[in-house]
């Protein structure tokens, strides 16, 4: 039996020292949710500051509550276009919202420039889809963390996971497109906000 263990722990050893070499392939990054073969990338990404929007990290804030113009501190990702499909997590947690109506998450049509998409939350914890404004879910209250997916198939369909629930689906046209999170002032919306997102990934198939 000890002879067993001893060549049960080599094997257990040379098995650990080869994937550390890379010879032994890791298993495929899993996703949230959606079921596939989904492998994890890292698009590059810009941040945006204009009007009083300021961004610290992943901390987004709005700072004053103008109700008019360019009020948005946010990242904008790399496009992204051709077949297969795109998934995006994070998890946003508001700090404060002495305003109502602000974009937490787009996903931008590049080739028709304007958003495609865009979650939003009013002051009271309602999540909603700006174009459209079906209600997504509630209880995204100031202090609770949520967690969102993203799961766009271009030219099919754009689906909405919440904690890990399907909440929303909308016809994808094709074409080049890009994400965006962090603090925005819809049309409708103002300030202030400050928003703190995290655990932020991206998957392909």
């Amino acid at each position: 039996m000890s002879r067993l263990l001893s060549r049960t722990r080599v094997f257990a050893l040379a098995a650990a020292a080869l994937t550390g070499m890379g010879i032994v392939g890791a298993p495929a990054a899993q996703a949230q949710v959606e079921s596939g073969n989904w492998t994890s990338y890292s698009p590059s990404f810009t941040v945006q500051e204009r009007g009083c929007g300021t961004v610290n990290g992943l901390t987004f804030q709005l700072t004053c509550s103008t109700a008019s113009g360019d009020q948005r501190a946010e990242r904008r990702y790399a496009n992204y276009s051709g077949g297969g499909a795109r998934q995006f997590e994070g998890t946003f947690r508001i700090s404060s919202l002495a305003g109502t109506r602000i974009s937490l998450k787009q996903t931008f049509n590049d080739s028709e420039p304007g958003p495609f998409f865009m979650l939003a939350v009013e002051r009271g914890g309602r999540l909603y889809a700006v174009h459209g404004g079906a209600t997504i879910a509630t209880g995204a209250t100031v202090g609770t963390s949520v967690r969102v997916n993203t799961v766009h198939r271009i030219g099919s369909n754009h689906k909405t996971y919440v904690n890990g629930s399907l909440k929303h689906t909308y016809a994808s046209p094709g074409g080049t497109f890009y994400d965006k999170f962090g603090a925005y002032r819809t049309s409708s919306g103002q300030g202030p906000a400050t928003v703190v997102w995290s655990g932020v990934k991206f998957w392909r198939q």
